[in-house]
C-alpha cells in the first residue's frame, strides 16, 4: 500500500501516458470508417466481408473488456496495460501488410481485443498511483474519447487520400512504441499479487458472453442492413441464441462460486443503476450522434464533408464539458450533473428533429444542436464514470471494463434500431427525426433511474 505514496511516483507523466494509448483506441474505432471503399476495391472483396472490418473489431473489443478488467485485477494493472499495448500495436502492424480480407477481419477482432485492456487497467493504475486526486484523473479520461472519435475520421481520409488504406493501421505501430517505452519508464512495476490457488478463469462463463455478444452483433448487422425484415431467420435465429446463453451465462453467475463477473456488478441494487445510465445516457446518445451526418444528408442535403464536420462541435463540447464536470464533481455532486446532462441531451437531441428556426441554415442549427447534445454528453462523462467506482475501487478495473461494455451495447442497439427504419422508409429523413423525438421522450421518462444512482461529494 506504500508505493501509492511513494514520491518517484510522476503523476504527471503516467497519466500522459495512458493517455496516449486510449487516444491511440479510440481514434481507432472511427478511422477504419473512412477506408471502406478503398479496402474492398483492394482486396477485391463485398462491401459485406469490408463492412465486417468494424464490426469484428467491436466483437473483440466488446468480449475481452470484462475479461481484460478481472485479469488487470489478478495479475497487475501495468501487467495488462502493457501485453494490451502490445497486442494493439503487432496486430495493427499486421493489418497494415496483409492482402487477404479474410485475415484483415482476424486481425481486426485480435486489435479490439488488445485495446480493450486499456480502460480497465488505465483506470485502475489511477486508482493505485493518484491517491485524492484519483476520482478528477478518472474523469478527464472523458475528454479523450471524444477528441480521438472527431480526429479519427479526418486522419482516415488524409491517409486514403493521400497515401494508402494500409495507413491507418500502421500510423500506431510508432505510437504504440513510444507508449511502450513511457510506460516500462514511468509506470511503477505492479505489487506481488498471489492469486488464491483454487482461484478459476471461470471459462464457462467466458464462453457463454462470448457466443451470446458475437449472435446479438450477427443479429444487429443483419437489421442494420438494407431492406431487413425483422422476421427473417438470418436476424431471428441469432437473436434467439444470443437471448438464450445470455439467459445461461446469468444464470451460471449465480450458480458458480468464482464467476467470470461478480453478478452484484452487473445488476447490484447500486451498480445497476450506473450500468443502466452508462448505457442509456451515454452509449445510446453516442449511436444516435453518429446518426447526424446521415441524417443531415438525407433531410437537408448536404455534402458528405459537411455532414461529417457537424460532429466537430458536438466533440469539441463534449471535451470541454467532461474537464469543467471533473473539476466541479466533488462540490455538485453526482446526481446533479446527471440530470443536468441528460436533460441537455434530450433538448439537444429534440432540436435535431426540429426544422430550423427562421434566418437560421440547416447547417449551423444542426451544428448547434449536436453541441448542446456535446455539453450534456460531457457534463455526465465524470459522474457516470466515479459513481461505481466510489463504491468499490478495489474493483476499479472490472467497473472499468463493465461501463465501456454498456457504452458499446448502448451504442450497438440504438444504431441496429434506428437502421432498420432507416432501411425501409421511403423518406429517411422524416422517419430519423421522428427517432430523435422518441429517444428525447425515452431520455425524460427514464429521469428517475438517476435517483438511484449512489451519491457522493468530495475526493474519494
Amino acid at each position: 500500500m506504500t508505493r501509492r505514496c511513494e514520491p518517484e511516483v510522476r503523476r504527471g507523466l503516467i497519466f500522459t501516458t495512458i493517455s496516449l494509448a486510449l487516444l491511440m483506441m479510440s481514434v481507432d474505432s472511427t478511422i477504419v470508417a473512412t477506408a471502406l471503399h478503398a479496402l474492398e476495391h483492394e482486396l477485391r472483396s463485398s462491401i459485406n466481408w469490408v463492412g465486417w472490418t468494424i464490426t469484428a473489431y467491436s466483437f473483440g473489443f466488446v468480449l475481452m473488456l470484462p475479461l481484460s478488467g478481472k485479469l488487470s485485477d489478478r495479475y497487475g494493472r501495468r501487467r495488462i496495460f502493457l501485453g494490451s499495448l502490445v497486442t494493439f500495436t503487432a496486430a495493427s502492424l499486421c493489418c497494415g501488410l496483409v492482402s487477404n480480407i479474410y485475415l484483415l477481419i482476424v486481425l481486426r477482432a485480435l486489435q479490439g481485443a488488445g485495446g480493450a485492456g486499456f480502460t480497465p487497467s488505465a483506470t485502475g493504475i489511477v486508482v493505485d498511483y493518484f491517491g485524492n486526486v484519483r476520482d478528477r484523473a478518472v474523469s478527464l479520461f472523458g475528454s479523450i474519447f471524444p477528441v480521438g472519435a472527431m480526429i479519427g475520421p479526418i486522419f482516415g481520409g488524409l491517409f486514403v487520400s493521400y497515401w494508402s488504406w494500409r495507413g491507418i493501421f500502421l500510423v500506431n505501430v510508432p505510437i504504440g512504441a513510444v507508449v511502450m517505452a513511457l510506460c516500462l519508464r514511468y509506470v511503477p512495476r505492479d505489487p506481488p499479487r498471489t492469486p488464491p490457488r483454487d482461484e478459476r478463469m471461470d471459462g464457462a462463463g467466458m464462453a457463454l458472453l462470448g457466443a451470446g455478444i458475437l449472435a446479438g452483433m450477427l443479429a444487429a448487422s443483419r437489421l442494420g442492413e438494407a431492406h431487413a425484415r425483422a422476421w427473417s431467420p438470418m436476424f431471428i435465429i441469432p437473436l434467439a441464441i444470443c437471448i438464450v446463453t445470455l439467459v445461461l451465462f446469468f444464470g451460471h453467475l449465480e450458480r458458480v462460486t468464482q464467476p467470470f463477473i461478480a453478478p452484484r456488478l452487473i445488476y447490484g441494487p447500486k451498480f445497476g443503476p450506473v450500468n443502466l445510465v452508462n448505457g442509456l445516457y451515454g452509449g445510446v446518445t453516442y449511436g444516435m450522434v453518429a446518426l447526424i451526418p446521415l441524417y443531415a444528408t438525407n433531410r437537408y442535403g448536404m455534402n458528405t464533408l459537411d455532414a461529417g464536420t457537424l460532429l466537430t462541435a458536438q466533440g469539441i463540447a463534449a471535451a470541454t464539458l467532461s474537464i469543467a464536470s471533473a473539476l466541479a464533481l466533488r462540490r455538485t455532486g453526482h446526481r446533479p450533473l446527471l440530470y443536468a446532462g441528460s436533460v441537455l441531451i434530450a433538448i439537444g437531441i429534440v432540436l435535431l428533429a426540429i426544422h430550423p428556426a427562421a434566418g437560421i441554415s440547416p447547417y449551423v442549427w444542426l451544428a448547434g444542436s449536436a453541441f448542446l447534445v456535446g455539453v450534456g454528453s460531457g457534463a455526465i462523462n465524470p459522474p457516470s464514470r466515479n459513481a461505481a467506482l466510489q463504491i468499490a475501487p478495489e474493483q476499479s478495473a472490472t467497473l472499468a471494463a463493465l461501463r465501456t461494455m454498456a457504452l458499446q451495447i448502448g451504442s450497438i442497439t440504438a444504431v441496429s434500431i434506428a437502421t432498420t427504419f432507416l432501411a425501409q422508409a421511403r423518406e429517411p429523413g422524416v422517419v430519423q427525426a421522428w427517432l430523435y423525438v422518441a429517444c428525447a421522450v425515452l431520455f425524460v421518462a427514464l429521469l428517475p433511474l438517476i435517483a438511484r444512482v449512489p451519491e457522493h461529494r468530495g475526493a474519494w
